[in-house]
């Protein structure tokens, strides 16, 4: 009998994040994934390095592949260091993957990295994102919705 998992994931340290993905991006739903990683690689990330600014995640033959993310080798690595930019195979359920490919082959949906992180076991994790991606008028609307409710807050704040 398996637990459900919490609606925030457990993060302990988080290593890189794709703050620009929430604007270009509206988030449908979150996924945690496991990352296969080499040992530099996991050296790397604890010290905080590494970018996922324009990664992208795809599912191929398999399972679901993390694209383009950037982990700089290890400073004090030798010859078995890393390749920086590789891709990496992300760890998730057989239904999960099923489920994914679907929405990515017939709703024209895309999966976005969010953030990298270690969580509470020490394990890095991908929180990944199931996105529609937005248009320039959707973006406008975000941020007026955005300056409206700083606005509003503000207000509220001045009239106690």
């Amino acid at each position: 009998m398996s637990r459900p998992k919490p609606a925030t994931f457990d993060k302990k340290k988080i290593v890189a994040e794709n703050r620009r993905a929430r604007f270009d991006y509206s988030i449908d739903t979150t996924y945690e994934a496991g990352i296969v990683l080499t040992g530099t690689e996991v050296k790397s990330l604890r010290f905080g390095e590494g970018s996922i600014a324009e990664s992208y995640a795809e599912v191929g033959e398999g399972g679901v592949w993390l694209i383009n993310s950037n982990v700089p080798e290890f400073s004090h690595g030798n010859r078995f260091n890393h390749e920086p930019k590789r891709p990496r195979k992300l760890l998730l359920h057989e239904r999960e993957v099923r489920k994914l490919h679907g929405a990515v082959a017939r709703e024209g949906m895309t999966l976005v990295p969010l953030m990298v992180y270690f969580n509470s076991q020490g394990r890095a994790k991908v929180e990944l994102a199931l996105a529609k991606g937005r248009k320039a008028h959707d973006k406008r609307d975000a941020i007026k919705e955005r300056d409206w409710k700083r606005e509003a807050g503000r207000l509220m704040r001045e009239r106690g």
